[in-house]
């Protein structure tokens, strides 16, 4: 295992000959961020954990590159998070089911992966004392409405609360929340370039507006989220939020909008930071920093 801590000086020093895990590994974000390291440093490895053989197959043919790693497991199994994640120095927990209705038809699945996964992350993290660790998180975990966000809010809890079992050791938890990645599998971009043909694009609400990040954006906030970190916080990018109907218009002009109504689960309006969240946030440029109310690790955190 390395001796790096967290206090790197910039991303090229954090990456540079780093071993790196991700999780959920083959989903638009694991695919975007492993190819960003790789193109831009130079690590020792990049793990990527999945469940999935085929999307596996399909990266390693995409990206011909020897330090990519490929372990296939489940994060609802600690044993192979274990063996997985031993002598690495950053974890990216992006594995989590994320689709709203498939988490309310299939709670206990829900629950499985996104709680119980974050807490064998956070255990094999501890236990081969990997320095950093960062949760991927969203906008559906602030005053949650349906099963997802409440799962996602609960995996913020635990990421932010693990920093109080490091005990003396320099390993550290943190999260990054952010709105919808333009693009990515399962977002309404790609949804509604596949219908513009037809003419006709569903639309839930009219009002309906939601906060939108690119993987580019989302890529180098939580890398930069990494620098900075000192444990225990949730980074919050500044990014723009628009009308649903304003995005279908700008996708397929000219299409006529057919409105179908809110599906179970969905809000108008989301939001990134809560008025009680706000009282222990501070800005810092271009994102907020909400800091934890319960510090037991001995952290500070004013600059």
């Amino acid at each position: 295992m390395s001796e790096k801590s967290t206090g790197y000086r910039d991303v090229g020093s954090m990456f540079e000959n780093a071993s790196i895990m991700i999780t959920g590994g083959t989903g638009s974000f694991g695919r975007h961020f492993a190819r960003y390291v790789l193109e831009k440093y130079d690590p020792h490895r990049i793990i990527i954990f999945s469940r999935d053989e085929l999307k596996q197959s399909e990266l390693r043919n995409s990206i011909d590159d020897s330090r990519l790693r490929f372990f296939i497991g489940d994060v609802r199994d600690l044993e192979r998070l274990e063996l997985a994640s031993r002598d690495v120095d950053l974890i990216v927990h992006g594995a989590a089911l994320k689709q709203v209705p498939a988490c309310e038809y299939n709670p206990f699945e829900a629950i499985q992966t996104n709680v119980i996964g974050t807490k064998n992350v956070i255990m094999a993290a501890l236990r081969n004392r990997v320095p950093s660790s960062i949760l991927l998180s969203t906008d559906k975990a602030v005053n949650p409405v349906n099963l997802y966000g409440a799962t996602k809010a609960c995996a913020e809890k635990l990421f932010v609360q693990a920093n109080s079992y490091s005990g003396g050791d320099p390993i550290r938890f943190t999260c990054v929340r952010y709105g919808n990645v333009v693009g990515s599998r399962g977002s309404v971009v790609p949804l509604f370039q596949k219908l513009r043909d037809s003419g006709e694009i569903p639309v839930t609400d009219e009002r309906m507006t939601r906060f939108w990040i690119t993987l580019d954006e989302a890529v180098e906030f939580v890398a930069q989220s990494l620098v900075n970190m000192k444990g225990g916080e949730v980074f919050v990018p500044k990014i723009p939020s628009m009308k649903i109907v304003d995005l279908a218009q700008a996708v397929a002009p000219g299409c006529k909008m057919k409105m179908i109504g809110i599906r179970p689960g969905e809000k108008l309006h989301e939001i990134l930071v809560t008025m009680d969240e706000a009282r222990h946030t501070r800005e810092a440029g271009s994102y907020y920093i909400i800091e934890p109310e319960q510090i037991f690790w001995g952290a500070e955190y004013q600059e």
